[in-house]
This record gives C-alpha cells, structure tokens and sequence, in this order.
C-alpha cells in the first residue's frame, strides 16, 4: 500500500483572518488530493531576540524525517526580517519541496497576487472615481516585501495622475488594527488636510476609519477609506470597508498543489501570479458591487419568459466574479443556479430559491461572506428585466420581482443564520478556554496536569492530542506525556522519540487522512518546555489560547516543582543550622546557670532543663549583704538568638545588682530595658523580646518585685496554702522606655514559707488531649509536700510536669526557696 504524503504548512498563528482563510485553502487541497497536513504554527520571525529561539522553535523541528513537502505562508513571518530573512530561513528545509505564499523567493516556486495593480486600483478608484487629491497612505512593516510593492505602487498612482508626493500624508504600520489607528493619528496630528485614506491592509484601514471617527470625521461623508486582502472583518464593518479583494484560499489551494506537483517530478512556475479586484462598499460610498475587469459593451438582451437566451455563459462569469469564489470551489453553484433559474422560467416554481438555499448553506459552510450573494440578485434583476414596451414584459417583471424579493429574505435569513452560529462558536469557545485557563492554571504536578488535558480536550472540541516533553538538555528527543486518541485517553508510548517527527510515532501517519495543527510548548521568551500537537478542526481562537494556557501550566508544574526541591534543601540547611544553634543555645543556657545557690536565710534549689528547640530561659540568685537578688525570665523565641538575649539579660542583671544591691526593682528593670532595646533593634537588627521579673529579698523577709512574668508562688507554711501573686509590668525589650509602666511591689514572707518561680514551660506543658497543666496542678503539687526539702519539691514538680508532657517542647525552669526567719 502507498504511503498517504504529509505536507507542512509553515505560518504565525492559527487565528487572524489571512492565517485563517491562507489555512482553510491549504487543509482543502489536502483533503482534495487525500494528503496529511501538519500545521506547525510559531510566530514571525525575528531578527534579534530570545523569542526567536522559543516561540519559534516548532519550525526548526520540522523536517524530512515527518513531512515530505512544505508550504511556507511566508507573507505571516517576514515583518520583522523581509523577503532576505524568509529566504535564509527556508534554506533550512532544503532539499525538499516548498512553495512560497505571497512573497516572492529565489529558486522557490511562489504563488502571489499583484500587490501593485491592487493599490493602483484602489488609488485610482479614489483619484478618478471620486476625484480625491489629499489621499493618505498606511503602509505596512518597511521590512515586509508585499508592503513595499504596495508602497511604490501608490507612489506610482500619484505619478501617472502628475500629483505631488507628500511625506506628510504617509505613516507605518505593523498590519494591525491598533497600528492602523497610530498611523492615522500620526497624519492627522501633522496638520494636514486629507479627503481619502489607503491602507496596506485591512485591518489597518479599519484602525484608521476608528481613529477618524474618534476625531469627528465622517467615514465616507468626509474621509473615503479602501483597504487590501478583503478579510472576513472587512464585510461586517460598520461602514463596510471597499478594499482589494485577493484570493487568499485559492492561494492556499494552489500552494499545496504546486508541493505535490514537484513531489511527481513535475516541473513548475517559479511565479504564479493570480488575479485580484476592487470591492467597493460603504467606506469609499459606493456600497457593494464588484468591479468587473472586462467591461459590459452590448446592452442587455430581451429574453423570453421561458428562456436565458445565448447569455448563460457570460451570466456564469458575471456571477462568479459578483461572489469571487471559483466555482469548483462550490462545485459549480453558478451553473447549477442559472439551471434552475431556467426551471423557474419555464415553469417549476420554487426550483430556484430550492436550489439557491442549497448553495448558501454550503457557501456558509465554505467562509463565504452570503451577504455577496445579495450582489447575485441585484446583478440577475437587472439583466433579466424587461423593456416596459414589450407587451409581456411587465408580467415577467412582476413575477421576476417576487422571486427577486423572496431570495433576498432567504439570502438575509441564511447571513443572519451562518452570523449567529458563528458568533454563538466563539462564545462556547470563550467559555470552555475560560474554564480549561481556570483549570490548568491549578495543576501543579504532572499527574494533575494529565487529569486535567484528559478532561479538558474533549470539551474544547478535540478528538486527537499529543502533549510530549523534551526528555533531554539537547532537546533532541522527545516523550509523550498524554496522548487521546477518537476523544479518549490513551495509554502513551513509553519509549521517547526524536523532536524532529513531533509527535510519537504514527500519530502524523494514522491510517485515516487528517490535518494535524503543532505548537511550541514554551513559557515566555526563553523556556522550552516540548511540543503539542493537535487535530484542525477546533474553532480557530482555541489554538493558540491553549498553547499559552498549556505552556503556563507546564511552567507552574516545573516552578512547583522547583520550589518544593528548594524547600527541601532549604529545611535540610535549616534544620542542620538550628541543630548547630541548639548545641551552642544549650550551651550558653546551662552555662550561664548560677553555680552555687547561697542567700542568707534562704534555703534554694533549682533546676533548668532545655527544651529540644532549646528557648530562652533564664533564671538567677545573686546574694548581697542585705539578703540577695532572684531573677527569672524567658525570651521569646528560640535557638542562638533567644540564647544571646538570654547572654545580655544575665550579664546586664549581675552588673546592676553589683553596682547597687539595695536598688529598686523597677529602677533596675528601666535601665535594663533601655539597654537591651538598643543592642536587639538596633545592633541585632532582631524584634527578641522577654519576660523578665526581678525580685529583691530583705533578711527580714520582705520581697519587693517588678516586671512581667508567671505569677509568683508563695506557699504559707502556716496555711499549706498557696497563694498566686501576679506579676504586672511589661516585656522588655519591646518598648524604648518603660519607665512610667513600671512599678515595684511588694509582699512578706514568714518563717517557712515556701517561694516558687517557674517558666511557662511548666504550666503550658500539654498532655496528649492538648490540654495545660496549668496553674493549679502547680499548687496541688507543691502543697503535696510543703514541708518537705526544697530539692524534693523541686522534684516532686519535674515529675508531675514530666508525668502530663513527656516530650514538652519548651524549656522548663523551677526555682524553689524556703525562708528561714532570723533567730
């Protein structure tokens, strides 16, 4: 069995209106001539630039080893690098067949139109038709090889009718409606008075006719307007815009065929040069009517009322040039019309409007504008119309008008018909892409993604996918990621393939015909991520939406990927880093604990036991000759920082006790602040803070106290009662001063009574049910033993502390004194 062939056809994007007409044309020669068609879709070429490397990077991947011809839709990639650019880039297809559309190329067979007869003819329509002398130009990219024949051309116009040149009335574009719009501003803000306007194309023209009403000018009442291409747009403008229509989808057509005639061995034109008219609309006030390029000399005949006479062929030429469609294109619709035309005038009424509905409804099916069709009618009505002196005429006049009236309800029925489902597409498709964007725009893991294309392709109307990624740095090979199959996942190969066949192996080559459209999977101007390859057929918007929602959504799952990746080296770094602090935390933290706990008529003990997240607990007993000094704090946070802290409150604490041992708590603690607040915030550039409480012990028994911490704990050895004194000052270290917040208090310990510090590690320690030990399981278990040994009441809390939590996550620090009154 022979090998179906595959041809290439190589453009920027699937959407635009002579990407899509030049790609209609091309898939309906290959489907004529039972041809695959891959469709690798980039962007125009680039000069300079990263994008040159990854939007662009599916036209370097196409080659022999997946197609055997290509077409090159050169007109879409030369604006930024011309005629000399596309021919360099072509080269990289040689030896195999290419045809060129709408640019010419050395030793290329090109299929073109006459981009200078066609500005001729829309200058001279404005010059002569309608005696214009101010006409302003919009030309197009100055790299662009179409432009600038279209350019000269215009200044050829001026010429032959002996008018100056002005620079003033010229501006560039970039082909596009909002350049067209720029262009025409830059004109008007020049100064210069204008009565017409020719664009390069259409939808520069079309940017201009918004630009001038924006600015008050009347479009065709004060300024005329024409442009070039007649894209669909064009018809639909309000006004409708006069321009030169070029048969683009015959372009297409013929490219293909062109391919597949070099691919027999045929020789070929190296140029091929095809015809183009002047469409006049609304924009220039002539309405719609073609211009025929052969003039009508005799006038019309008188036909009989059951017959067209010896004018049929001519009838068909005018009707085919009235719609601009080739009639093999319809399968002959004009023929098959003026048939049953003759039907209808020997007799069969509703033959022709029967046979008319029919060519509409493939007409629409076709792109045809059906709107031209009304052009149909008006043409017929006045051909077939008889002289008011013939006897019979005014009988077949009058049965001709109401076959005319009624084809023109059936013509604008149809337009309204082909309208809204058109725009009712473009709605669904804006819908679904609104919904897959929502979607892939959540994935962020390759099996995620793949739920996601295995959900979402189905619904945007595709039947045949291949997402593959580059399974090398060299982006040499390829492998498929998801792969569908008649709408349905299948299982793809596991075995990776070379980049340059596209997609995995037969899905180019299946045993049924098919066009196949192919992307770059990037993100941005520089991030290669792989190729997609889709089945035609899909609303054209969707394509290269989806490339951008697929590419972003490739780019997040790499980015998650990444991010998780230094996540996890980061929490190693940390968690070694924190290991290394705790050791030194730990350190200091037991280091700094008082050696020896001597205070004249105070028997002490005390413990600190650090947290595996070591804190910053502190604790302290400074004895004077008056009675001493116990401190307790804990520094909020952990680790080095919450320990250096701990260092400047330790050290800090024993140099003011030492310098005045009777001095005021609150004093001391206003002094200390002022210091820690400066070294933290400003030196340390930190927000540590800290609870600290310093209490100032007489012989005689009083304590005086200021600062924020736990309450203190005095147990009476009179009541074995324990009573909770609160603390009511403020952290240190979040305020510069704390002076006016401060305050000392005081209360009075008897013989026996037993004090009690602790951290919060003792009463926030949590069970297995979350809840605290709390300030009352404290109590209870230093009244358990009020009696006994301070080191046993010590220990008798660490085993109920330990017994509720045993693992607490915060340090743990226990003073216990018991007074001993002097004799």
């Amino acid at each position: 069995m022979k090998k179906r062939r595959t041809i290439a056809l190589v453009m920027d994007y699937v959407r635009g209106e002579y990407q899509s007409a030049v790609r209609i044309g091309v898939e309906r020669a290959a489907e004529a001539h039972d041809v695959n068609l891959v469709i690798a879709v980039g962007e125009t070429l680039s000069a300079h630039g990263p994008s040159e490397a990854a939007q662009n990077s599916i036209y370097r991947l196409v080659s022999a080893e997946a197609v055997d011809g290509i077409v090159i839709a050169s007109a879409t990639l030369c604006n930024f690098v011309g005629a000399e650019g596309v021919q360099r880039f072509c080269q990289g297809y040689a030896p195999m067949p290419m045809c060129s559309i709408g640019i010419p190329l050395e030793g290329i067979p090109s299929i073109l139109v006459d981009n200078g007869l066609g500005i001729e003819m829309a200058a001279g329509h404005l010059f002569d038709d309608h005696a214009c002398r101010r006409v302003a130009y919009i030309g197009g990219p100055v790299n662009n090889g179409e432009a600038r024949i279209r350019a000269d051309a215009f200044r050829k116009a001026l010429a032959a009718r002996k008018i100056p040149y002005d620079e003033r009335l010229v501006a560039s574009g970039q082909f596009t409606i909002d350049t067209g719009r720029s262009a025409m501003a830059e004109i008007l803000d020049r100064g210069v008075e204008i009565d017409a306007v020719v664009a390069a194309n259409d939808n520069m023209a079309l940017g201009a006719i918004e630009l001038l009403k924006a600015r008050g000018r009347h479009v065709p009442k004060d300024v005329l307007v024409c442009g070039f291409d007649d894209v669909g747009v064009a018809r639909y403008a309000k006004p409708s815009l006069t321009t030169v229509r070029q048969p683009i989808k015959r372009l297409g057509e013929i490219a293909l065929e062109t391919v597949l005639r070099m691919l027999d061995g045929e020789a070929v034109p190296e140029r091929s040069m095809q015809q183009i008219e002047l469409t006049r609309r609304e924009s220039c006030g002539c309405a719609y009517q073609a211009v025929v390029m052969r003039p009508v000399t005799s006038p019309p005949p008188r036909l009989g009322a059951m017959s067209l006479g010896g004018r049929r062929d001519e009838l068909e030429g005018l009707l085919e040039h009235a719609v601009g469609l080739p009639a093999a294109s319809l399968d002959g619709w004009a023929s098959g019309l003026l048939s049953a035309l003759e039907e209808e005038l020997e007799g069969h009424e509703g033959r022709f409007l029967h046979v008319l509905e029919q060519v509409l409804d493939t007409a629409g099916r076709e792109g045809v504008f059906l709107d031209l069709f009304q052009g149909v009618v008006t043409l017929l009505r006045a051909r077939l119309r008889r002289p008011a002196e013939d006897p019979a005429g005014a009988a077949v006049n009058e049965a001709l008008e109401r076959l005319w009236h009624a084809c023109r309800i059936v013509i604008g029925s149809a337009s309204v018909r082909v309208e809204g489902r058109q725009r009712l597409d473009v709605e669904v498709a804006s819908i679904d892409l609104s919904w897959s964007g929502r979607w892939f725009s959540t994935c962020l893991s390759l099996p995620l993604f793949k739920r996601m294309l295995a959900s979402e392709m189905p619904r945007l109307h595709f039947t045949r996918a291949a997402v593959s990624l580059y399974d090398d740095a060299q982006r040499a090979t390829l492998k498929t990621l998801f792969l569908m199959e008649d709408g349905h996942e299948v299982t793809p190969p596991s075995e990776s393939f070379p980049s340059h066949f596209l997609a995995p192996p037969g899905f180019l080559s299946s045993s049924e015909r098919g066009s196949v459209v192919v992307m770059p999977l990037t993100f941005g101007d520089t991030d290669y991520f792989g190729v997609m390859a889709l089945n035609s057929g899909a609303n054209e918007m969707v394509y290269d939406a989806l490339r951008l929602q697929i590419g972003s959504a490739v780019k997040t799952v790499a980015l998650h990927r990444e991010m998780v990746r230094q996540v996890e080296l980061r929490e190693r770094l940390e968690q070694e880093s924190e290991r290394q602090e705790t050791v030194l935390a730990a350190r200091l933290q037991t280091t700094l604990v008082p050696e020896q706990l001597e205070v004249e008529g105070l028997e002490l003990s005390a413990i600190m036991t650090p947290a595996t997240e070591v804190g910053g607990d502190y604790y302290d007993v400074i004895a004077t000759p008056e009675g001493g000094w116990l401190g307790i704090g804990d520094v909020a946070g952990h680790g080095l920082a919450a320990g250096l802290v701990m260092l400047m409150i330790q050290s800090m604490v024993s140099a003011l006790t030492s310098r005045d041992p009777g001095a005021s708590p609150s004093e001391l603690l206003a002094a200390l602040n002022k210091a820690l607040y400066k070294n933290v915030r400003g030196r340390l550039k930190r927000d540590e803070h800290a609870t600290l409480l310093l209490l100032r012990y007489e012989r005689s028994g009083r304590v005086t106290f200021a600062g924020a911490h736990d309450d203190i704990i005095v147990c009476s050895a009179r009541t074995r009662r324990c009573v909770c004194i609160p603390s009511s000052g403020v952290w240190i270290g979040v305020l510069p001063v704390i002076d006016e917040v401060t305050r000392d208090a005081d209360f009075v310990l008897e013989d026996g009574d037993v004090l009690v510090l602790y951290s919060d590690g003792v009463t926030e320690a949590r069970n297995a049910h979350r809840e605290q030990f709390g300030l009352e399981r404290l109590c209870t278990a230093i009244e358990a033993v009020q009696t006994a040994p301070v080191d046993a009441i010590r220990d008798r809390i660490l085993r109920e502390v330990e017994g509720w939590c045993p693992s607490p996550d915060d340090d743990i620090t226990v003073v216990v004194a018991r007074y001993r009154a002097p004799a």
